[in-house]
């Protein structure tokens, strides 16, 4: 297949050209410098150039806390950028995946949220995220929404990407003990990206390793028991005192009601995901 990924500077984008040109895919890659996706002018321009078979749209502003006062930018990426990638691919008549958060939900279960579930984002970032989903979905009926969460592997820069190197230069940490998620390793997930371009059957997808989840500090612990770390370093906090500006969900754990039926099995175990993520750092 012949792939356009969006927002190629990014730790998925970045994940998802080494494994689509690994299994012998022909990858156009663009940086946000390359292609503003909010440049609807400039998004059909560099689609009908490229023509790709699927496009992968990797490009967002993930700032959580800034979104709350950077709306503006925020909807451009995560919203109008997304309906300009849609209606984009709909003119050319190629596949279109866009990845969407586990943020548009409230956070409020606490179990896993399926596609069962109705969205309700509680902070600026959600919002956009939501409204992305939908306007893609209204723009192009082929659009596939694929929401996933807890995102970490090579070339992150969140919590989870470098816990491991903090705690190795003996630094005490916070670690959040009532905030639930569902990690996600970076090539688990572009793994299944790709076979979801193959598949191209348009619905919203709920991807993440499998197992219970797990909270930022038990995250942190199993980091601990794997690299032989001084668990005294972890100070475990309420997330409620850490008076960021953007609301988060307190459980946010996603599930997929009928992956296995389409042929897609559920991603190891985020706990074995965790091991070969720290493994590929030595």
């Amino acid at each position: 297949m012949k792939i356009l990924v969006t927002g190629a500077n990014g730790m998925v984008a970045q994940a998802a050209i080494a494994h689509c040109q690994s299994i012998g895919d022909e990858v156009a890659a663009f940086t946000r410098r390359e292609l503003n996706i909010a440049d609807k002018e400039q998004v059909f321009a560099v689609l009908e150039e490229t023509k790709p078979d699927a496009l992968i749209n990797c490009a967002a502003y993930t700032d959580v806390d800034g979104s709350e006062t950077n709306v503006e930018q925020c909807y451009a990426a995560n919203a109008t950028g997304v309906e300009n990638l849609a209606l984009a691919a709909k003119q050319i008549d190629c596949g279109f995946i866009t990845i969407s958060t586990d943020y548009v939900f409230d956070g409020a279960k606490s179990g896993f949220y399926t596609q069962r579930d109705t969205p309700d984002p509680q902070s600026v970032y959600g919002q956009a995220k939501l409204e992305g989903e939908i306007r893609a979905r209204n723009a192009y009926a082929r659009s596939i929404i694929v929401r996933s969460g807890w995102i970490y592997g090579e070339g992150g820069t969140n919590f989870l990407c470098v816990i491991d190197k903090l705690l190795a230069e003996g630094k005490t940490i916070k670690v959040i003990s009532d905030a639930y998620g569902t990690p996600t390793f970076v090539k688990d997930l572009v793994r299944r990206l790709r076979e979801i371009a193959r598949l191209d059957l348009p619905c919203i997808f709920h991807v993440t390793n499998s197992g219970a989840g797990a909270s930022y500090e038990g995250f942190a612990r199993k980091v601990c028991e794997l690299k032989g770390f001084d668990t005294d370093l972890l100070e475990s906090v309420s997330g409620k005192t850490l008076k960021r500006p953007a609301p988060r969900p307190q459980s946010s754990k996603l599930a997929c009601l009928f992956s296995d039926r389409l042929g897609l099995p559920p991603l190891q175990n985020w706990e074995k995901a965790l091991e070969e993520f720290l493994k590929g750092k030595n």
